[in-house]
């Protein structure tokens, strides 16, 4: 049995990473979310979340003990001293965790999604990256609809997220997400078709 290679999954925020993802999914490809991964590092009774406290303090903590990320995203993107901190403590967990969790795949290939594939290192994980990528028009209209943000808020997002170029840069593939889904699922079962046929990532 070889052992399946990894593929990164990434673009900026609206782009449509998890739709694609879920795609995957339906093809029976074995996924790792590296939210997911960056969510369990820091549940309550985990080391990663009494350092954050004792670094940040109390009130980027719930009432019932949890992360309040809401709090904790205010500190960071106001102070990049900070999001540096955060990243150094969380990114290396964030790794382990991920690791272990590819490490169950049982699918020709595996896939790593991450909106911070290039800029956390993560992409070193994997043999290939794809970048989903949308006109950036149509990031902010999506993340202003999910998220019932204001195009200010999505714009500064779009700012501390890795550029489009450096991004692409990375790409073995790029699938630009701009029509409807049923296109988009069609799109994914061509490179779908494409990943069973390379080894090792690798045409």
């Amino acid at each position: 049995m070889m052992k399946p290679w990894i593929l990164g999954l990434t673009g900026g925020i609206g782009s449509g990473k998890s739709a694609v993802a879920q795609c995957f999914v339906d093809q029976g490809v074995h996924l790792v979310d590296a939210d997911h991964a960056a969510r369990w590092v820091v549940e309550p009774g985990r080391p990663a979340l009494a350092k954050i406290v004792e670094h940040f303090g109390p009130e980027v903590l719930l009432a019932d003990g949890q992360l309040d990320r809401a709090a904790l995203r205010a500190r960071v993107f106001a102070d990049a001293t900070e999001r540096r901190w955060l990243e150094t403590l969380l990114h290396p967990l964030i790794g382990e965790e991920i690791s272990q969790y590819l490490a169950r795949a049982e699918s020709p290939y595996a896939i790593l999604v991450s909106p911070l594939l290039v800029e956390s290192g993560q992409h070193q994980l994997t043999q290939r990256v794809l970048v989903v990528d949308a006109p950036e028009q149509l990031q902010v209209q999506r993340t202003m609809l999910r998220d019932q943000a204001s195009a200010e808020q999505v714009q500064a997002i779009l700012r501390a997220q890795t550029n489009r170029e450096e991004r692409l840069r990375h790409a073995h593939d790029v699938l630009v997400n701009d029509r409807d889904l049923s296109w988009l699922r069609s799109e994914v079962e061509r490179l779908h078709a494409f990943y069973l046929t390379l080894r090792g990532g690798q045409a």
